[in-house]
């Protein structure tokens, strides 16, 4: 075999990360070779294109599917397959779930080497479509071209104005898409709107090579539970008079928007938030529950993407911890305090640790807007020991440890600190459960058990799934 070869595979199993598993017999002495197949699901033959080939597997990508597994539906999304946004959209969602809730077990079994623990069932999203409440586009000066326009013999027009989403690992070209069913069908509305006023005036948009133009992102942020709409241009710079404007037609376009916002960015690096911003309607924040809890959204702050499942998230790990009331917790990777919150009215004392100083401002307005006064913030680098610090502030030790750290993971000082601190319970709560079932194991060899394990499918049509994990001290 070699790399650009095309040859013929039976999908029999199914990985980590939406890829297709083919296994083949290179040779009678030696066990089967695998082969990892992009687009592809267990029940299809297909034809692949060999992209990259190892000594023990090879990366291959469909070409032709010849015969289409009986798990497949039909995409929803015009888009599917280009866009990287819904990658298995094209598998029914009951089976997503149950290849989601196996490929977890999976890694905790073989990565973490965990045995003996129990696996709940996963908590489906009450939501296939339309469940995000927050979605972030951007502005290119290089459309994204379909292949029938390059072939084609018409003139190719609108190709240096886009408004969608990346290509993935595309970052100087954008989809310039009219429809998306993860979101609202205000926010297609909004997007549509806001491609065509600013194309109309011919505005220029931020260029990442030459670093001048106007227009960076739309981000769009709703709530599930109040009405609050928010629209978040993020530009180079302050355009008073043409972002009035942009505002005016927009509310006359889409009045139930509550909030506009403008954030300027004059970093060169392509992300959407800005150094500073100029509200030019409403107060500048959205408001939103999880369970009885109110939380303040502002342009910039973190809020879990899909609100429904985030209480479910949240109950789950309230449920694992199993409270009486007396406890002294710690939240690590506390962000806007939302765990913190939504566990504070169980325990005694909640101590909340995060390093990023405008999630923490978020955090105490968000306690003082539910009134609640056993939950303690401190601004942490959780990259960096912790233990001394709250040696320093005499911080009580915990009885329980909630962790909720980002997808690389716990760093090995922070499990260290864990450890230390002697926790009777830690509550894992995770996005990436190959990094989740890495730092248990450092756990359990150090003398905690890891009891349950129940996944939670936040994102459906991706790969992406949280997980909560509960570890007893031994």
């Amino acid at each position: 075999m070699k790399k650009g070869d095309i040859i013929e595979l039976n999908i029999t199993d199914y990985a980590f990360e939406g890829k297709g598993i083919a296994k083949i017999q290179k040779d009678d002495n030696e066990k089967k070779y695998v082969i990892f197949v992009n687009g592809s699901y267990p029940g299809d033959t297909v034809k692949a294109e060999l992209r990259r080939i190892k000594k023990s597997y090879a990366e291959s990508k469909v070409t032709e599917i010849l015969k289409p597994s009986l798990d497949r539906t039909e995409a929803r999304c015009k888009y599917f397959g280009i866009c990287g946004g819904c990658k298995q959209q094209d598998l029914k969602y009951e089976i997503q779930l149950k290849y989601k809730e196996e490929q977890v077990k999976d890694v905790f079994e073989r990565i973490g080497g965990l045995k003996d623990f129990e696996i709940l069932s996963i908590v489906p999203s009450e939501r296939a479509f339309y469940y995000r409440n927050k979605m972030e586009f951007s502005f290119a000066d290089k459309r994204w071209l379909f292949p029938e326009e390059i072939n084609g013999n018409n003139e190719i027009t609108d190709q240096n104005f886009a408004l969608g989403l990346h290509i993935p690992r595309m970052f100087d070209k954008v989809l310039d898409i009219n429809e998306c069913y993860l979101q609202s069908e205000e926010s297609t509305r909004i997007l549509n709107f806001t491609r065509d006023f600013f194309k109309q005036k011919n505005t220029t948009i931020y260029s990442t090579k030459t670093h001048d133009g106007y227009l960076r992102n739309l981000v769009i942020k709703q709530s599930y539970h109040t009405d609050n709409l928010m629209v978040n241009l993020v530009t180079s710079k302050l355009d008073e008079q043409l972002f009035t404007k942009y505002t005016e037609e927009l509310l006359k376009f889409e009045p139930g928007i509550t909030t506009i916002v403008n954030n300027i960015n004059e970093k060169k690096a392509q992300i959407a938030v800005g150094d500073y911003e100029q509200v030019f309607h409403g107060n500048g924040v959205i408001f939103d529950k999880i369970g009885q809890f109110l939380f303040r959204i502002s342009p910039n702050s973190f809020f879990q993407t899909n609100t429904i499942q985030a209480e479910y998230l949240y109950q789950t790990a309230l449920d694992f911890a199993e409270f009486s009331g007396n406890e002294i917790v710690y939240d690590l990777y506390s962000g806007a305090g939302t765990i913190s919150i939504f566990v504070s009215p169980h325990v005694k004392e909640v101590y909340a640790f995060e390093s990023v100083e405008d999630a923490v401002k978020d955090a105490h307005t968000n306690v003082e807007l539910n009134k609640i006064a056993n939950v303690h913030f401190e601004i942490i680098d959780l990259n960096k020991s912790f233990l001394s610090k709250t040696e320093e502030t005499s911080t009580p030790k915990p009885d329980v440890v909630i962790s909720d750290p980002p997808r690389a993971g716990m760093n090995p000082k922070t499990v260290n600190d864990v450890i230390a601190l002697s926790p009777k319970k830690i509550v894992y709560v995770s996005c990436n459960p190959a990094t989740q079932a890495r730092d248990i194991k450092l756990f359990s060899e150090a003398g905690y058990n890891l009891i349950k394990i129940r996944p939670v499918d936040m994102f459906p049509h991706t790969y992406h799934i949280e997980n909560v994990a509960l570890l007893i001290k031994k």
